[in-house]
């Protein structure tokens, strides 16, 4: 009775979270994630679970996340692809050498600190840059890293990524505008990217009937995914499922119908955050204390090394100044922050780009962080 009870726990918590952040702005900048995280850790951590909650946190932190990702996926439109400016294209492809460069050489200098798992490390800040949370838990699942690493890593990655956010929106326009060309105003239109938000549109019985049609469709791409594991060595079967889930996923986004359905989205990323505060339950924040540092200076470091070469080329290629910084915001930050920055730079005409580059960056993070992590491995 007593797992059952924290089972109620671990899928209530998120939605009431996701309420208190729609309805309170100071909640909703300090995001659903990070409060989710501060739950996770508070409760793990205070002696009040069952000896046997491992069994629990085990299923919820194995089955969310390839759930989510299709879910996610379903809502997307990537026919629009092909409209974006040239600059956005340049931008896009410098940003994910950026990445993939700024995470080699960080790699190289920081995976005698960071220990065996350095590898996996690297896989998932490849795919945080890229785009987002949803791809570190799905590549941090995809490599079984452990419960720790991982609320280190995306904790330090919430530490920094608050501090370059502030750079993007008050710093860096004023900076970049003496390095990179101005933005050629062309008033295209803003966009429809209310999809992308976190919190449910509404409770209609058509809404929760596409609701459950997304989550019936999601739970037979995990399945198909799941697969893998049937027939394959450990090591390779959850990244192949990952990667598999992925394909499906945005496969099938191109089918009118699944990608109306309405709050698939919003559905994908409550399991996030039933993920976030499942895996945060499991840290100790005693270990957590002792190995966050340096994991703060390695993310640190590379963010500063993907934003110097990202403006180096973007400086060669001669991408202007707002394309560049919402690129930057697009892989860092993942596409929600999109409008928030625009907004900031008051260039409206950049909001459909941005969220195009992001979802990109997000469709491709998974495939690259998990190619990378196992190219990097070899290294260890």
């Amino acid at each position: 009775m007593q797992l059952i009870g924290w089972a109620v726990f671990f899928l209530i918590t998120p939605a009431v979270i996701l309420f208190l952040t729609y309805k309170y702005d100071m909640l909703a900048k300090l995001g659903a994630i990070v409060i989710a995280y501060g739950i996770g850790l508070l409760i793990g951590n205070i002696n009040v679970f069952p000896g046997n909650i491992g069994v629990l946190q085990e299923i919820m932190t194995t089955f969310t996340v390839p759930v989510a990702l299709p879910l996610m996926f379903f809502t997307l439109n990537l026919s629009h692809w092909k409209k974006l400016a040239r600059s956005s294209v340049i931008s896009l492809f410098s940003a994910v050498i950026a990445v993939s460069i700024g995470t080699v050489v960080t790699f190289l200098i920081f995976h005698r600190f960071i220990g065996p798992e350095s590898w996996k490390v690297a896989g998932m800040l490849v795919g945080v840059y890229t785009g987002g949370t949803p791809n570190l838990a799905a590549i941090g699942t995809a490599l079984k890293i452990d419960s720790l690493l991982y609320v280190a890593v995306h904790g330090s990655d919430v530490i920094v990524s608050a501090f370059v956010l502030l750079l993007l929106v008050g710093v860096f326009p004023r900076l970049f505008r003496h390095i990179l060309p101005p933005f050629n105003s062309t008033e295209e239109e803003d966009g429809n990217y209310h999809t992308l938000t976190p919190y449910f549109t509404g409770y209609s019985k058509r809404e929760l009937l596409d609701m459950l049609k997304a989550l019936g469709l999601a739970i037979v791409v995990f399945a198909v995914g799941g697969s893998f594991t049937l027939f394959l060595p450990e090591n390779a079967a959850l990244p192949a499922a990952i990667l598999t889930i992925t394909t499906i996923g945005v496969l099938l986004s191109f089918i009118p119908t699944v990608r109306s359905w309405k709050n698939s989205f919003q559905l994908g990323y409550y399991l996030i955050l039933v993920f976030s505060l499942a895996v945060s339950s499991m840290a100790d924040v005693t270990e957590l204390v002792v190995s966050t540092p340096v994991v703060i200076l390695y993310v640190a470091v590379l963010l500063f090394l993907v934003s110097l070469i990202h403006l180096i080329l973007s400086a060669i290629f001669r991408i202007d100044v707002d394309t560049h910084i919402i690129t930057s915001t697009a892989f860092i930050f993942s596409p929600p922050f999109v409008p928030v920055v625009a907004a900031a730079l008051k260039n409206r005409e950049i909001v459909v780009s941005g969220i195009f580059i992001g979802v990109i960056g997000w469709v491709i993070g998974n495939y690259l962080g998990v190619m990378l992590a196992y190219a990097l491995k070899g290294l260890v």
